[in-house]
């Protein structure tokens, strides 16, 4: 919470639920990570938070883009960015797709399959392409392993294979999983990009990009390494596996440069107990996982929860408003609220800016969207 959000929601009242988001916070995460990884191109992940504000100042600030659609193409065009610095790194594209970021002047795309790269081939001749190869993704709170990537082995034979196609085959990327708490997971997937990158070269085709992806973590509950640690940990892998010959490094952030910028403010609609003896109170909002806090699935990302109450600490189970049984956010979590909370008190839930406002629902049981506030 930020003096500036905590004045907005002071004076302005908005309605429940909103997302306030500081944009001097994403300024500043954005400058803290170019500290971080001073010879890395940053291409932020449109995904974890496409507010037209934050896209307008990371553009401002240098920023490039990886996007997942052609949708969050336009969106990163709109803001007047040139498409040489915009990133497909969806895996999986429809030709149609390819054609029309292609068509925008788009031309780096992501690919981890030979039926992948035949359609960015054929539709986006010319084009540079990379590999995205599988990782383990141990000890990452929101786990991006098995739908992404190929084995090494698989990688080795698409990108020579790439280099007899109508495009250019100029890298590798991973993903060591959103919200990594462990530094020394790049370390594994560094160590595989750098054996791919020779034997490529044995054969002739030479790649010179890495992309190690997101995974910068923002502060929730648990404490988290330093962004400083990060990357001194890419930059002593990098040199270990690569020695002076490093690639041109990118990385993807999302939830490093909006996480900590943003906060939601909910209403609490209702609190109760399912039978007499029951130790916990059941606190139920107007927001829950259909609203924007999908990362709440199995409870593994989990956000502060302040309330401006000064009672005792009541052990709680938080639930969204909607007649869906799954709307549940934690219930094994040890989270407490003061015991003297009411209905109609307005809760703030922390470290909301990543991948909330779009992963809301349309209107499910007739709930509108979740509104963003960029001050």
């Amino acid at each position: 919470m930020t003096k500036r959000i905590e004045r907005f929601l002071a004076e302005q009242k908005p309605p429940t639920p909103c997302l306030v988001m500081d944009l001097d916070v994403v300024a500043d995460n954005y400058r803290r990570l170019r500290a971080a990884v001073p010879h890395a191109g940053i291409y932020y992940a449109v995904k974890a938070n496409p507010a037209p504000e934050i896209l307008t100042l990371l553009d401002k600030m240098g920023s490039s883009f990886d996007t997942a659609s052609v949708n969050e193409i336009d969106m990163v065009l709109a803001t007047g960015a040139k498409a040489d610095r915009i990133s497909y790194g969806n895996t999986i594209k429809k030709k149609e797709d390819v054609a029309q970021a292609f068509k925008r002047g788009v031309t780096l795309y992501a690919f981890d399959s030979d039926a992948e790269l035949a359609k960015i081939a054929d539709a986006a001749p010319g084009s540079r392409v990379f590999c995205r190869i599988l990782t383990s993704n141990a000890n990452a709170d929101w786990p991006l392993s098995r739908k992404f990537g190929c084995d090494v082995q698989m990688a080795k034979t698409l990108l020579l294979e790439a280099a007899k196609r109508d495009v250019v085959p100029v890298g590798v990327s991973f993903h060591v999983g959103s919200q990594q708490r462990d530094p020394s997971q790049w370390d594994i997937a560094v160590e595989q990009a750098a054996w791919l990158f020779r034997q490529c070269e044995e054969k002739g085709v030479m790649l010179s990009m890495l992309n190690i992806g997101g995974g910068f973590p923002t502060r929730y509950r648990r404490t988290v390494p330093g962004l400083k640690t990060y990357g001194v940990a890419v930059q002593d892998s990098l040199s270990k596996h690569f020695g002076n010959r490093i690639p041109e490094i990118v990385v993807e952030p999302g939830r490093q440069l909006v996480g900590s910028a943003g906060v939601i403010q909910t209403e609490v609609v209702l609190i109760s107990k399912k039978s007499d003896g029951d130790r916990k109170s059941w606190v139920y909002l107007d927001i829950g996982k259909f609203g924007g806090l999908a990362e709440t699935m199995d409870e593994a990302i989990q956000y502060p929860i302040v309330s401006t109450r000064t009672g005792q600490p009541m052990p709680v189970a938080l639930a969204g408003p909607t007649c869906d049984s799954a709307d549940i956010l934690y219930e094994k979590a040890d989270y407490t609220l003061p015991a003297d909370l009411a209905i109609g008190d307005r809760l703030e839930i922390r470290a909301a800016g990543a991948y909330t406002t779009t992963y809301a629902s349309v209107a499910f049981n007739g709930f509108e969207p979740i509104k963003t506030y960029c001050i």
